[in-house]
């Protein structure tokens, strides 16, 4: 951003006259248009990386009490993002999956953005404000917060951002009483941005650099009337330190840099953002993370560069004025979340990412804009057509860059293949594309990518679970065993490690040591649903019953909604008799899935077991309306028929439960004792004969299966 003359403030383009409105509004719909075509890959684009944990697979879109969850609990799959959490809520209500609602809403948001700083420039009167935002728009390093729907925190912070500083300009610029409506508008806004993504905490410096910019005397008055965001945005920041340090795990020697280090990686990530601005070529999802330097003086050449460009505009501001300060501030300013002096989760990949600086790039952007502007202007005539042609090309170029790198954005195989096509030592990309592959069934690929990726990273623990889970698959225990204890050295709080190395020991008839991997994994994840179900099912095997049921008990809390839980937890009450509390388990699942056969069959059976007769054929009958090939309702409803003396409906039945299944042992049972009662003593003995052939251990009563 840079702030113009005296001659420049009074240029015809910042005067908004009557009769040049509708042009206003020309270059707005332009700017709009732009936008979206550049965009159009997106349109149709489906889901990538993390999307499963912000939308398609987090159950706070879609339970009962999901919004209250969202906003008073620690349940985020991610950071503290609840506002960005209830627009995909209700966006999950209008259209469901479809990932394409979400895309637009991000593009949308994009140029709704792009339209804002368009509008801040020219309140704050600099030069090229429409360049700059169409800079803005059209950039390709905004594509990874655009076509990115996990960024829509990104595109929503900016969104209330940008609103909170056209607020806060207003407010500097009134006179009249009305001034402490954009002041209140401006916290409003503010806060809806920290709420959306916590580096918005950044704002406060930027209404001091609007007042420095205005020439606005910066007295205790103003400071005053700034605290009140100070405070929001540090208690922002606090919550996001913790939160990353406790719940995403930034512990540990990967982020245990001393300061020297830190002022390393913040240095040259500074020049990493400028240089892709001006010259975005080899855009990557997952940029190389650099080795840090330290010991030596000469390490220290990217923060030496640093504070001689800084001498550098300080002096020249007598020239050049304000804007060139201003610009450069805001830019490291806004940034300095993401510089390293705080730890990131995404530091183990990579210190920098494209939409780490989606915001930010408003500085250098405003500055570029401003000075071709400002130099337009000065040109002759003949000349500022050359150069108008110049802008033209420019934004063509960005305009085409972006809309081949949408491309990348795509799918998940487009993704991957990309980032190790831009960074072949992408260790994160291989994991990832592994198991992508494994997902789509190509296990032995997968495989090979997993391998590829520990070869680059032997210390990634994820892999070596990745790695174990797809062994497993194909049957090669002993290997998937050595992964996951290889994954437990390197990092011992990978629960999921636990809990599958229980599995192979369960299927080796090790159920007591599984039983203590179980213990190891809760004791890592306490609240981890999966693993309450699976310890519950091996203690029930092995005949603690409490226990068993108090497992089952924590795992229906933790996940209400969880039918296979559910289900598991009213077969163990059946078995032992609580019958009552099986049924009202039962009839939850069927509220769950009302067209699931098996819901209703297993809810018949428990009516049946509890003397429940009428009940449970309702339910048998219910099963067999979703399900007629059912045979094991066929087999129960003539069980339940039998007690109520309808043997001749009961034989019909049984005999179409043994046309869907010849060998189907209990119904032969049932049918032979059927027909004994019946007096067909040579059909019974040829059933019952055959169901001893079947399953020597039945016993005399109607069976019903196991």
């Amino acid at each position: 951003m840079s702030r113009p003359n005296k001659k420049a403030r009074n240029a015809k383009e910042l005067v908004v006259a009557p009769g040049n409105r509708w042009r206003e509004w020309l270059w707005g719909v332009l700017l709009i248009a732009a936008t979206i075509l550049v965009y159009q890959k997106t349109w149709q684009a489906g889901y990538i990386w993390d999307d499963d944990i912000y939308v398609t697979g987090n159950k706070l879109l879609t339970a009962p009490d999901g919004l209250r969850r969202i906003w008073f609990s620690l349940d985020s799959p991610s950071q503290y993002f609840p506002l960005v959490y209830t627009t995909f809520r209700f966006e999950h209500a209008l259209w469901g999956l479809n990932p394409a609602g979400y895309h637009w809403v991000n593009i949308l948001l994009h140029a709704a953005n792009a339209l804002l700083l368009w509008r801040l420039l020219r309140v704050l009167r600099v030069p090229g404000a429409w360049l700059a935002a169409a800079i803005f728009a059209v950039h390709p390093v905004q594509v990874e917060s655009v076509a990115w729907i996990t960024e829509r925190k990104n595109v929503l912070m900016a969104f209330f951002f940008l609103l909170a500083l056209l607020c806060w300009t207003n407010f500097v610029e009134a006179d009249s009483s009305r001034k402490w409506r954009a002041y209140a508008l401006a916290l409003v806004f503010y806060t809806l941005a920290l709420f959306s993504k916590t580096t918005a905490c950044t704002l406060p410096a930027a209404l001091l650099l609007i007042l420095w910019l205005k020439e606005k005397r910066i007295g205790w008055r103003r400071l005053a009337q700034i605290v009140p965001f100070v405070a929001l945005g540090l208690g922002m920041g606090l919550v996001t330190i913790w939160w990353e340090r406790y719940h995403q795990g930034t512990q540990g020697q990967l982020f245990a840099l001393d300061l020297s280090e830190r002022i390393l990686v913040a240095s040259r990530a500074l020049w990493f953002y400028a240089g892709k601005l001006l010259w975005p070529a080899h855009l990557a999802f997952d940029y190389p993370r650099w080795t840090v330097p330290v010991g030596n003086l000469a390490d220290f050449y990217w923060p030496a560069a640093l504070a001689l460009l800084g001498a550098i505009i300080y002096f020249a501001r007598r020239k050049l004025g304000r804007g060139p300060e201003v610009a450069a501030i805001f830019f490291v300013a806004t940034l300095s979340p993401m510089l390293g002096f705080i730890m990131l989760y995404t530091f183990r990949y990579s210190f920098v990412a494209d939409h780490y600086q989606y915001l930010a790039s408003i500085g250098p952007i405003g500055l570029i804009a401003a000075g071709l502007t400002t130099g337009l202007h000065a040109l002759s005539k003949h000349a500022r057509l050359f150069a108008q042609i110049f802008c033209g090309a420019l934004l063509l170029s960005l305009g085409a860059k972006t809309w081949q790198q949408c491309a990348v954005y795509t799918d998940l195989d487009t993704l991957w293949q990309a980032t190790i096509s831009e960074n072949p030592e992408s260790w994160m990309a291989y994991n990832n594309l592994g198991m992508r592959l494994v997902q789509t069934g190509r296990v032995d690929e997968g495989i090979a990518d997993y391998q590829k990726a520990l070869e680059l990273n032997p210390q990634f623990a994820e892999a070596y679970y990745n790695l174990g889970n797809a062994l497993l698959r194909t049957g090669r225990t002993d290997e998937a065993t050595s992964a996951y204890k290889k994954a437990l050295e390197i990092e011992p709080r990978l629960a999921a490690a636990y809990s599958n190395l229980a599995t192979i020991l369960l299927s080796a008839g090790r159920r007591e040591e599984a039983i203590a991997h179980l213990k190891k994994a809760l004791e890592l994840e306490p609240a981890n649903a999966a693993v309450h179900n699976q310890l519950a099912a091996v203690l029930f095997r092995t005949g603690r019953f409490d226990d068993s049921i108090a497992h089952y008990r924590t795992a229906a809390e933790l996940d209400p909604d969880d039918a296979t839980i559910l289900t598991n937890l009213g077969k163990a009450l059946a078995e032992i008799g609580r019958l009552d509390e099986a049924v009202e388990r039962f009839h939850r699942v069927v509220e769950l899935n009302p067209k699931s056969a098996e819901a209703h069959y297993n809810l018949g059976n428990a009516f049946l077991y509890a003397g429940r007769i009428e009940e449970a054929v309702d339910q048998f009958n219910q099963v067999l309306e979703l399900n007629p090939n059912h045979a094991a309702a066929h087999n129960n409803l003539g069980n339940v028929l039998v007690q109520l003396g309808k043997l001749e409906e009961a034989l019909s039945h049984y005999y179409r439960a043994l046309e869907i299944n010849p060998n189907y042992a209990a119904a032969h049972n049932n049918l032979g004792k059927a027909l004994q009662r019946m007096n067909r003593e040579e059909e019974a003995a040829v059933h019952l004969e055959k169901a001893r052939q079947l399953d020597p251990g039945l016993g005399a009563g109607p069976q019903a299966p196991k």
